[in-house]
């Protein structure tokens, strides 16, 4: 039933053609039911009214051939092939033609092919019984020839039907493959995204808790200081999850889910970070002592999905040093342009802290230096990240600017952003 509505909804037109088609076969097949035998081959001799039911049984199923194809293929074969024996047809089964191309567009590929072979066989034994048995017009060599110019008639639109349904569920495939691909690619991006918040923010969050925890009893003035850096690093995580979270709901709720009419009485979304907030990031690095010093100088803006990129990629890199370069640690961030238009992002640290203190000798990696080389790969980049001679660690990425080097995930990320 789905189909059949879908057939009719896009193609109508071809209804309206199919219907001319029709009335066109049932006038034709009339006519050669009156006609004469001046052409020297026999002739219908029976009642007009059963030249009339034969034209109209040949002539006007066609007309709804789209919308039951078997069915149609049934009554126009065995219509034609009654026109055969009383001697009524004179083409070379055109109806049938007709039925037997939506037959093959449209029915699986075993139904389609019992339909080719009784539909090759019902025409060929009318035409031989007919012009060799019943009414002979010629030799059996003759109506033989006419059998495969039957065959050649009624076989060539069922093959145009099954090379047209194949080429359709082909683009089917790729289509669905497309969405399948986009799926997994924006499914990639949102794991990215929230990995990068949650990983950063509870890196620090467990650094400061560790921290506190150590000095609690000695200098309980650190404890409020350690406190107050859970809580303002707790709140900036929600706002970046809340941002997140806005992103995949389309913009169709407030940050507090209640529908679109919240962002009157709601705060707004904060907007997706860039290259601006690099500073606070290098604050909370350093409130989990990581002592850091950052460089920034681009000669243009950028585009706001590249400059988030290169906001992740820095926030992993200082996660990354401060889960395993510990307290206490010196690091140096970089963010320049370079002569070729592209941005140069340098993370290097000297691993000279104390990892003890937060337990971070323990901590093991997890998909952070995946996702930062997924990001890069996605504008066309290279990332390099290495352990440096003598201690520490370094991040090395450059990412080309332009729509020429992006790939179709990061253009997506250029528009989302």
């Amino acid at each position: 039933m789905h189909m059949a509505r879908w057939r009719l909804r896009a193609g109508a037109h071809l209804l309206v053609l199919d219907a001319c088609t029709a009335v066109a076969v049932v006038v034709a097949y009339a006519a050669l039911a009156g006609q004469d035998a001046s052409d020297a081959l026999p002739r219908f001799s029976g009642p007009p009214w059963v030249g009339w039911l034969v034209a109209v049984g040949v002539g006007a199923p066609p007309a709804v051939r789209r919308l039951w194809p078997l069915p149609v293929l049934a009554v126009v074969l065995g219509a034609s092939a009654a026109a055969t024996l009383l001697d009524i047809t004179r083409d070379p089964y055109v109806a049938v033609a007709l039925a037997v191309y939506a037959v093959a567009l449209v029915e699986p590929v075993r139904r389609a092919r019992t339909a080719l072979a009784v539909t090759l066989a019902v025409p060929a034994a009318a035409v031989l019984t007919g012009e060799a048995v019943v009414t002979p017009s010629g030799p059996w060599s003759e109506a033989a020839g006419t059998a495969a110019l039957v065959w050649l008639v009624v076989g060539s639109p069922w093959a145009a039907g099954r090379v047209v349904r194949e080429r359709r569920e082909r683009a089917v495939r790729a289509q669905r493959r497309l969405a399948e691909d986009a799926l997994a690619e924006e499914r990639l991006r949102i794991t990215r995204e929230l990995h990068d918040i949650v990983s950063h923010s509870l890196s620090v969050i467990v650094v400061k808790a560790a921290v506190a925890d150590h000095v609690a009893a000695e200098r309980p003035e650190e404890t409020r200081d350690a406190l107050q850096a859970i809580e303002r690093t707790g709140r900036e995580a929600l706002t970046e999850m809340r941002r997140a979270l806005g992103v995949l709901r389309g913009d169709t709720a407030g940050p507090d889910g209640r529908g679109p009419g919240a962002a009157d009485t709601a705060p707004q979304l904060a907007p997706p970070p860039g290259l601006d907030d690099l500073p606070a990031l290098v604050r909370r690095a350093e409130q989990a002592g990581v002592r850091t010093a950052l460089r920034t100088r681009l000669a243009d803006s950028l585009p706001a999905g590249t400059a988030l990129t290169v906001y992740r990629i820095v926030q992993e890199s200082l996660t990354n040093v401060i889960k395993h370069a510990g307290d206490g640690a010196h690091c140096r961030v970089t963010v320049t342009g370079d002569s070729r238009g592209g941005v140069h992002i340098e993370v290097v640290d000297d691993g000279g802290g104390d990892a003890a203190v937060s337990d971070r000798s323990g901590l093991q990696g997890g998909h952070g230096l995946v996702g930062m080389r997924e990001r890069v790969m996605m504008y066309g980049g290279t990332l390099e990240a290495n352990p440096r001679h003598g201690g520490g660690f370094a991040v090395s990425a450059r990412l080309p600017v332009g729509p020429a080097t992006a790939g179709p995930a990061a253009r997506r990320q250029e528009r989302t952003a």
